[in-house]
């Protein structure tokens, strides 16, 4: 055990980024600026990571309402929609929404319940059980819910999304009825041209409503995957991963993006002369324990990073170690045990017991969201995330 400070991450600030801007020489110099003016020094596997949001910015990847209706129409010719699944988020689908309901006459618009697929509830489990209700096999319309549950405003943000949903639909143009189920077949029921507007469900949706129906099944990705008279794309993942930027358009998940962690690692390794992995991350993946939500709204939460970030850890448990294999030290003798057994584990420890408990999630998503805590959503200003010592283990 050389080092006493292990893994650090540290928030990088940047220069407000425009469309046009350079995102690669943006990124580069500014890490190299920060870590000349906080006298940091460069190390091989340091971790350099930029918001996704910033990276579109510089792209220019925005998309209008009458840009989203405009593709809806062209892909929904019939004008009634089945809307199913969305999250309850103004950032997220409110504007994807007005461009849906603009590109629509009518609108069946299915919410899950008692939650959307990333936490946000409209009403709580209890609650559910008081009211006898089962949400694996009732569908409620909006009046018999209202009936069993009222108003039911947002916890954090206070917003009731029935009534926010609904309104904004009418706002558009379109006739909109709101019905609440968990069965994406339901829809059917109303109409055979379905949206699926699910993030990480979309494919079992797709599938389902295929399977089930005749009609046009199309999902948010399936939105916006070309340019609309000169708007932004994403050919991959459509409208998934966009964000509200004004009243009356979206900010579209970056696209081409290896390209920018490429450019960023060859800048940085050559100036620093240390090999230094990037990415672009977006949401992180955790829960908050406290309104439930679980943050992870973008289709994935790094689009694209370099090959060194592929893969999970593979780490072991040092109180599993230190409880059962060498029990019978300690101090500089349990601590060289420990060293060496590190030192000898194998490369792949499924199954093995002393990595129990260790987090078997991609690298990608760890570090990712560690980069979400770092840089927040607010008025930090550091789009660009420097981790360093995040491969170190007890060793070194």
């Amino acid at each position: 055990m050389e080092r006493r400070i292990g893994t650090v991450s540290m928030g990088v600030r940047a220069p407000i980024i425009r469309e046009g801007d350079d995102i690669v020489a943006i990124v580069s110099d500014s890490v190299l600026a920060a870590a000349r003016s906080e006298g940091r020094a460069f190390r091989d596997r340091d971790i350099v990571a930029v918001t996704e949001a910033v990276v579109a910015r510089a792209q220019g990847n925005y998309a209008t309402v009458d840009h989203i209706a405009e593709d809806i129409r062209r892909k929904f010719p019939s004008g009634t929609i089945g809307v199913i699944f969305p999250i309850l988020s103004r950032n997220r689908f409110s504007v994807c929404l007005m461009g849906i309901a603009k590109g629509a006459r009518r609108i069946t618009l299915m919410l899950s319940y008692p939650s959307d697929e990333v936490g946000n509830h409209l009403i709580t489990l209890d609650e559910l059980d008081s009211a006898g209700i089962d949400p694996y096999t009732d569908v409620l319309s909006e009046a018999a819910f209202r009936r069993k549950f009222g108003h039911k405003p947002h916890e954090f943000t206070g917003v009731d999304y029935i009534d926010y949903y609904k309104q904004l639909a009418k706002e558009q143009g379109a006739d909109v009825e709101i019905i609440l189920a968990n069965n994406c077949r339901t829809i059917l029921d109303y109409t055979s041209d379905v949206l699926y507007c699910d993030v990480h469900t979309r494919a079992r949706s797709r599938r389902l409503l295929r399977e089930a129906g005749t009609g046009i099944v199309l999902g948010l990705e399936d939105i916006m995957t070309e340019s609309i008279r000169g708007s932004g794309y994403n050919p991959e993942y459509g409208l998934l991963g966009s964000n509200k930027a004004t009243e009356d358009s979206v900010k579209l998940f970056p696209r081409d993006t290896q390209p920018v962690v490429d450019g960023i690692q060859k800048r940085l390794n050559e100036a620093t002369g240390c090999h230094i992995e990037v990415m672009i991350y977006g949401d992180g993946a955790f829960k908050d324990p406290v309104g439930k939500i679980w943050e992870l709204a973008d289709p994935v939460v790094s689009p694209a990073y370099t090959s060194g970030l592929e893969g999970q850890p593979s780490e072991v448990k040092l109180k599993y170690l230190a409880d059962n294999d060498f029990a019978h030290l300690c101090g500089d003798e349990l601590e060289q045990a420990i060293s060496d057994y590190i030192r000898h584990k194998g490369a792949d420890l499924v199954g093995e017991m002393a990595s129990q408990g260790t987090t078997p999630r991609r690298l990608t998503d760890l570090i990712g969201s560690l980069c979400d805590l770092t840089s927040g959503s607010g008025d930090k200003g550091t789009p660009i995330v420097w981790i360093q010592g995040y491969f170190d283990n007890f060793t070194a």
